[in-house]
């Protein structure tokens, strides 16, 4: 993606241009310290943090669909603006995350501190498709040449992604209408991936990450860009057949909640609300089936950038916010506050939640430490089944010579009143 000159100044010039514009009130998403950013980048946050406040006030930034983009490199959702006071802002933006493509290498490389803050904060609607690739390194991947001729073969989970093609995204425009393109192409990428993953195949979840990734780019680069997530986001050990790594996550959450949230923890064990209840969907789709669609989008920047972390994060903030009316619900009651009361309260956009993701004490080394313990957990359980299962094994064994025994004894002893394998 390119800019005209007049557009494509460097980034020190762009944080010089930003050092004299006036600063926003609203605060930073996140604890930036003087001694990680200099005043110019802080500048630039503040400036872009505006930017997307205004953005998703603008009710087509996420919604309008601007007809087919299957052989074009444009984003399926509209780039334009329907507000003109985003004249100036949009600009900066343009400037600025154009810049950081065209240097891509360099910024991840001497300014990824600076990326990951404005990730934090929202990429812009029209550079998701590039920046999340970018993000993945999806580009120029050589499975993309493979993808028209997987599209010529017949996979044995067809018949699955097509029942559950209208429940993804059921009341969005590019999908809700039966055999429309967005159906088709969604139908493809999953189509497309049972085939080269033929181990885990299809999930119905994954759909919904997928009809995300086509609302911003292409099939083919949508696909690509899938492939990576699976590889390498932990994504294909969350859809295994198994789904053991779901089990790791629900019990490294469980821990967090434990330690930052005991009273909500005890309840939760009170009313036997199982964490798998309502936040394995959070880990499955990454909030896209839980959270509006703006803020899920939101998170999936960050994802994407920072990886599971995120969903860790946001969903013990989510906690935290709604710990006093949770506590004062039975099992009944949560259910239906997490279905129905928490997504409204994030209507007003993602901000807030962000804010407080980024307050939540997320320790990686103890998260290593508990996905060690719950190996160490399942190995055990899964010795004590084997042992079981052997011991079953042992007892139909000896029945079976019991049975043998008892012929042999009826045939050299037809009077069983004298001999018996009691008496033996």
């Amino acid at each position: 993606l390119s800019l005209p000159p007049s557009l494509s100044p460097s980034l020190s010039s762009l944080h010089m241009a930003a050092a004299g514009a006036p600063s926003p009130s609203s605060p930073a998403l996140t604890p930036s310290s003087p001694a990680q950013l200099s005043p110019d980048d802080v500048e630039l946050l503040a400036k872009l943090e505006e930017q997307n406040r205004l953005l998703e006030t603008d009710c087509k930034s996420l919604r309008s669909v601007n007809g087919s983009r299957r052989n074009s490199g444009s984003s399926l959702v509209s780039s334009s603006s329907a507000s003109s006071n985003l004249s100036h802002l949009e600009e900066d933006s343009w400037i600025l995350w154009g810049r950081i493509v065209n240097e891509w290498e360099e910024v991840r490389k001497k300014k990824d501190k600076l990326l990951k803050d404005l990730v934090r904060k929202g990429i812009p609607h029209h550079f998701r498709a590039i920046v999340w690739q970018l993000l993945c390194n999806a580009q120029n991947m050589p499975i993309k040449d493979q993808y028209s001729e997987l599209l010529k073969m017949t996979s044995p989970c067809e018949k699955l992604i097509r029942r559950d093609i209208a429940r993804t995204y059921p009341e969005h425009e590019f999908f809700k209408e039966k055999d429309s393109l967005g159906q088709e192409v969604l139908f493809n990428v999953m189509k497309a991936y049972s085939l080269v993953d033929r181990e885990v195949g299809y999930c119905q979840g994954s759909a919904f990450i997928v009809g995300l990734l086509l609302m911003q780019m292409p099939e083919e680069e949508a696909f690509c860009v899938f492939v990576k997530l699976m590889q390498d986001y932990r994504l294909r050990e969350l859809f295994k057949p198994s789904m053991a790594e779901l089990g790791l996550c629900m019990y490294q959450f469980e821990c967090m909640i434990q330690e930052h949230l005991p009273e909500l923890h005890m309840h939760f064990q009170a009313q036997s609300f199982h964490t798998s209840m309502y936040a394995s969907s959070w880990f499955l789709t990454i909030f896209l089936t839980s959270f509006p669609l703006p803020v899920a989008t939101r998170i999936f920047d960050i994802f994407m950038c920072e990886g599971l972390e995120i969903v860790f994060r946001v969903g013990l903030a989510i906690l935290q916010m709604n710990q006093a009316e949770l506590v004062q619900l039975d099992m009944e009651g949560m259910l239906q506050h997490f279905q129905k009361v928490i997504p409204h309260q994030l209507d007003s956009g993602p901000d807030k939640v962000i804010q407080a993701a980024y307050q939540v004490k997320y320790n990686a080394k103890k998260m290593k430490k508990l996905e060690k313990e719950y190996t160490t957990i399942k190995t055990k359980e899964m010795e004590e089944q084997v042992e079981i299962k052997v011991g079953m094994l042992d007892l139909h064994v000896m029945r079976f010579h019991a049975n043998i025994f008892e012929d042999y004894l009826s045939q050299i002893n037809p009077n069983p009143d004298n001999t018996s394998t009691r008496d033996i």
